[in-house]
């Protein structure tokens, strides 16, 4: 599988930078965007630079319904009708609406299966509700994360019913429980992580930078 960060508050040369996350998750069988970052314009801007055509994409699944993760959602909808998008069923009626008038929409409410090899946690969370996107690989298990606003430790208690956790790519938010990553071998942690220089200095060995642009083969 390969993994590609196309939206972060960071960005490499040549690519633009906004608040909000994106990554592109290719596999041998499908090809899947997490998340769509704030502006879609930017989005699709970076997706282009970095040789990445949305109108090839399957999959849209969408972390939570902040607006940092779900603002580009009109420009991928609209440059891939054909997308199928997965939202927890717990969004907003208007919003599950309007998505379903460009789209298919599948609700996600428990832990389920998006693809061979890719799974949702499923709803986790009691004031902010959002998934995480698990990717089973032969590694391990590794997971893409919007804000982790359910906390860390759900997500890996959930990741961990199918395999040993291996790493994390994306928003880790105000992530209190630090100890949780001691066993990851990578620790990509970006967007809204707001205690990201005592992660890294815990973690110097596993901790990478990430940024739109940043790419790694798992």
């Amino acid at each position: 599988m390969e993994i590609t960060v196309v939206y972060d508050n960071n960005a490499g040369r040549g690519l633009g930078k906004g608040w909000g996350f994106s990554c592109s998750i290719e596999t041998d069988e499908q090809k899947i965007l997490f998340d769509t970052g704030w502006d879609g314009g930017l989005l699709l801007e970076n997706m282009a630079a970095l040789g990445i055509d949305i109108r090839e994409y399957n999959i849209l699944l969408l972390s939570h319904q902040h607006w940092d993760h779900i603002g580009g959602l009109p420009a991928v909808l609209n440059a891939n009708p054909e997308i199928k998008v997965y939202a927890l069923a717990s969004f907003s009626k208007k919003l599950k609406n309007e998505i379903q008038k460009r789209a298919k929409l599948n609700e996600i409410n428990g832990m389920c299966k998006i693809a061979e090899g890719v799974y949702s946690t499923g709803e986790l969370g009691d004031s902010i509700k959002e998934q995480a996107l698990l990717l089973d690989t032969d590694k391990g298990v590794y997971i893409i994360s919007g804000c982790a606003h359910p906390g860390l430790s759900a997500i890996i208690e959930v990741a961990s019913s199918i395999g040993n956790v291996r790493g994390i790519i994306g928003g880790l938010h105000d992530c209190q429980d630090i100890e949780a990553m001691q066993d990851l071998e990578l620790i990509g942690a970006g967007h809204c992580t707001s205690n990201i220089d005592a992660i890294k200095e815990k973690y110097k060995k596993s901790f990478v930078h990430i940024e739109a642009g940043y790419r790694i083969t798992i």
